[in-house]
């Protein structure tokens, strides 16, 4: 089934996927919240297992695309535990505005002791990226790394991202994609059987990476996303596909 032709029929319904799953679309918040109230304590374990580490260059790749001046206001949106967030402080010398957000609000309480303990002090919120409560217009930049793919309605939360955003304002979305055709087989087995067993083993939750494996299978292929970026209103609109595909940047921005 393609992908961008099953989520093109799901926004048109009261269902979704969940995973492999079909659920109603009121449930899957619900369901990807307990995924991450799971794993919450060793989330960043489970990013290293998942990217055998490599996330942290993927992320510093995001940080390099994004442009940010001095004075710039920045959204991290399902930031986690906060380690984007850090990056673009880092980067920077604290000579910006970086908001963390996330709707899980066990991940925020792993950042949140974190930063302290690192000594980061910045806006932290529980929010919903579909109804985001922030003022039009008001963001510099927005970045969304390995959370789009557990919105419920993936056009919806763009949409509210190019409303927060400044007119030229950019959005960059990092995710797992869809790798390139001649490594597929091994990355499937890779993905499978070895990321569930290896969950069980380390964490004892071998269902929620399989969860996690099968979101980002269902997640649209990288020129299907594109395409749902352009039609919420985002000009400029590229990608670029890192590790052979496995993970893309997206990139948008906001005209008028």
């Amino acid at each position: 089934m393609e992908h961008g032709v099953n989520e093109g029929f799901l926004n048109d319904t009261d269902s979704t996927h969940f995973g492999y799953k079909f659920v109603e679309k009121s449930e899957k918040k619900m369901l990807v919240s307990r995924v991450f109230q799971s794993v919450a304590d060793r989330y960043d374990l489970m990013n290293d297992i998942m990217s055998l580490g490599l996330h942290h260059i993927w992320k510093k790749f995001l940080v390099s695309k994004s442009n940010i001046r001095s004075g710039m206001k920045i959204l991290d949106i399902a930031g986690g535990t906060g380690d984007l967030a850090r990056m673009f402080i880092d980067t920077h010398r604290k000579n910006v505005e970086v908001w963390l957000t996330d709707i899980n609000v066990n991940m925020l309480n792993v950042g949140c002791n974190r930063l302290i303990n690192r000594g980061y002090v910045l806006p932290i919120v529980a929010c919903d990226a579909e109804a985001l409560p922030f003022p039009s217009s008001y963001f510099d930049r927005i970045s969304v790394s390995f959370g789009l793919r557990n919105m419920t309605d993936k056009m919806r939360a763009m949409s509210e991202m190019r409303r927060v955003l400044k007119p030229g304002g950019k959005l960059l979305i990092l995710e797992f994609s869809h790798i390139i055709e001649p490594l597929k087989a091994l990355y499937d087995y890779y993905s499978f059987k070895f990321l569930p067993w290896l969950g069980s083993k380390i964490t004892g939750d071998g269902d929620s990476y399989r969860y996690l494996v099968e979101s980002i299978r269902m997640h649209p292929k990288q020129e299907v996303l594109a395409q749902m970026m352009t039609d919420s209103g985002f000009r400029k609109v590229k990608f670029s596909n890192i590790s052979a595909g496995i993970v893309a940047l997206h990139e948008g921005i906001k005209i008028n």
